[in-house]
């Protein structure tokens, strides 16, 4: 799969510049085993970067032009470095044009490029395609240019890009994984201080399958701002009543069911899971840590039921997909990831069953919604790099 995408990007480029890229470079989407709807509450997460990628072609122009071929959109745009860099109606440039408008703030040492890029990451199934653009820009041109930068500021960059240029108001977890990404490793990320550790994540002999719903329904962006306002209100109540608290980490089970009644019952469930899932995260590492994949399948199960019924950011047909695996032997966990509202499951299965359980739920999803479900099987990788030929 890897070998073609650099094989198609490759060719495309010769086609397209009649000459060979000097570079070719390697982005890829991201996962998050746990820990969902925790980054803006003080959480951990444990995303890891996956074997889905966002292919460059790249060479020097010899003038100060770029130009970026989306290979898959058949759309070309082209700009000059010197120019006032401000975004466009062309949606997927932005990335680009947000990236490069903070590299120039940073550094005089830019050129410009010929790229052509292609991917095989699914489009808007919550696997941070964003992300791996706009890390994938700012790795080349550091790469290139010789700028300096960490790999901090790659993921740092990407999400001020997406933030100014783009419109999304994202987190950091999405272009850390794509930047920090190891093989067979997942990364124990603090959103606050962007400390991190990184845990074993050989699964032996279970992988994981993600199911993509192929709905987005259109609550995202409002539940998503609701969800904050109301964590945001019942961590002021809980730091009233318990002044040693400070964030949600420093919050136990019991301190949110002593405060139910003043909470209010739908305040109490969103603190209640947000509390929760702060500890699985944690529990999963230690499962993790000692290859007990019955318990983090457990985790993961438990995370989706506070996800569906505590913070209310599932929909039917995810919870469908969640359900209709439940009692398959073969299955050790599911739960809905990402924002919510539609999007994927992740699952932990057996190997070598992928195929018998995408086949069943494909036929059970498109029976009861008329929708036919995609399905990605996927491994752990290393992150943004320059692929070696």
């Amino acid at each position: 799969m890897k070998k073609k995408l650099v094989k198609g990007v490759t060719d495309y480029f010769k086609e397209s510049f009649k000459t060979g890229p000097q570079h070719i470079f390697l982005s890829p989407g991201r996962i998050n085993v746990i820990g969902e709807h925790v980054d803006y509450n003080d959480g951990f997460v444990l995303p890891a970067a996956i074997n889905k990628y966002i292919c460059f072609a790249v060479s020097e122009s010899g003038t100060s032009q770029c130009t970026f071929i989306a290979k898959d959109l058949n759309e070309t745009y082209s700009f000059d470095l010197n120019d006032d860099l401000k975004p466009t109606d062309i949606m997927w440039a932005n990335y680009i044009l947000g990236v490069l408008y903070q590299l120039k703030e940073r550094t005089s040492n830019l050129k410009g490029i010929n790229v052509v890029f292609s991917s095989t990451i699914p489009m808007g199934a919550g696997l941070s395609s964003s992300a791996a653009l706009e890390c994938g820009v700012g790795y080349v041109f550091n790469y290139m240019f010789d700028i300096g930068l960490s790999k901090e500021d790659i993921a740092l960059i990407g999400q001020k890009s997406e933030h100014t240029f783009v419109g999304v108001n994202c987190g950091i977890m999405d272009q850390f994984a794509s930047v920090f990404g190891k093989k067979n490793s997942v990364i124990k990320l603090d959103c606050n201080s962007l400390e991190y550790e990184y845990h074993k994540a050989d699964f032996k002999e279970y992988s994981l399958l993600l199911l993509d719903s192929n709905v987005k329904h259109t609550h995202l962006t409002s539940g998503y701002n609701t969800r904050r306002q109301e964590v945001e209100q019942g961590l002021a109540i809980l730091k009233e009543a318990y002044p040693g608290i400070k964030t949600f980490r420093d919050c136990n089970e019991e301190q949110v069911l002593a405060l139910r009644e003043k909470l209010g019952e739908t305040i109490y469930k969103r603190c209640h899971f947000v509390v929760q899932e702060i500890q699985r995260v944690l529990d999963a590492v230690e499962a993790l840590e000692a290859s007990d994949f019955n318990k983090l399948g457990a985790l993961m199960f438990a995370t989706h039921e506070g996800l569906s019924k505590e913070y209310e950011v599932s929909c039917d047909e995810i919870d469908f997909l969640v359900d209709a695996v439940r009692q398959d032997e073969n299955v050790l966990g599911s739960r809905m990831m990402g924002g919510g509202f539609g999007g994927c499951s992740i699952n932990l299965v057996k190997k070598g069953s992928e195929n018998s359980i995408i086949e069943r739920i494909k036929a059970e999803y498109k029976a009861k919604f008329g929708i036919t479900m995609k399905a990605y099987k996927i491994k752990i990788s290393k992150g943004t790099s320059l692929y070696k030929r």
